[in-house]
């Protein structure tokens, strides 16, 4: 059992745009659960911080979401 205070507390954003896709064993591309505009729950240290354009975005794999929040 872990503490309430020692639990990792999820972050969330919003997703400003998806790839085409994870190739599967047979090269195919599976098709993407989020979409553009979904709010998103990930980690605290899931992705990649990287810099565009002098704004500051976070890259991830769809497998490091935590789930899709309704609106």
């Amino acid at each position: 059992m872990i503490p309430d205070s020692a639990a990792e507390k999820p972050d969330q954003g919003e997703v400003l745009a998806v790839g085409p896709g994870k190739k599967n064993d047979k090269g195919e591309l599976g098709a993407m659960s989020v979409k553009v505009g979904d709010r998103v729950l990930f980690g605290k240290y899931s992705g990649q911080t990287v810099k565009v354009d002098g704004d500051e975005l976070l890259v991830m794999k769809e497998d490091d979401l935590f789930a899709v929040v309704d609106k």
